[in-house]
């Protein structure tokens, strides 16, 4: 599989908590991912953060994976943090999601900070919103959308 594909689809019912891999969940539209604590009515609905991301972490001697950074949607084979603000994002057959900020600002310091010293999410996580709802699951392809008015259809 060499396109760029979603490698987990991670959930947790609190904020501030690892997330898990479901492997499959619904995105709703206009709020995110369905029983994730940070679905809700505003930019930063889904959370995206590439495999190759985690493994600069794996790389400093950490056992990380998928969720560990809270992240919604791990994806392999697409440079996230290349893309600009408004670019749309077809995920699977069905999903259309909108970027709306790169990177964050932690204002705590999380469990992997402390561990060693440096986190990717505040630089290279993405977050989106939900512009078309359906179903993702691990496998599916993520492309980047070039302004057709229906791209996953």
């Amino acid at each position: 599989m060499s396109e760029a594909h979603v490698i987990a689809v991670c959930v947790s019912e609190r904020t501030g908590e690892k997330k898990y891999n479901a492997g499959r969940g619904l995105l709703l539209e206009g709020r995110g991912l369905e029983g994730d604590a940070h679905a809700g009515d505003w930019h930063r609905q889904v959370s995206l953060l590439a495999e190759e991301s985690i493994q600069k972490i794996r790389d400093m001697g950490l056992d990380v994976g998928p969720g560990d950074f809270a992240e919604n949607l791990t994806t392999r084979g697409i440079d996230l943090v290349s893309l600009p603000v408004g670019a749309r994002l077809a995920v699977g057959t069905q999903v259309l999601l909108e970027v709306t900020q790169i990177g964050k600002t932690c204002h705590s310091r999380c469990a992997i900070y402390h561990q060693v010293g440096d986190c990717v999410m505040p630089r290279e996580g993405i977050f989106a919103r939900v512009l078309k709802g359906g179903y993702v699951q691990t496998g599916d392809a993520v492309v980047v959308d070039e302004g057709r008015d229906h791209p996953v259809e």
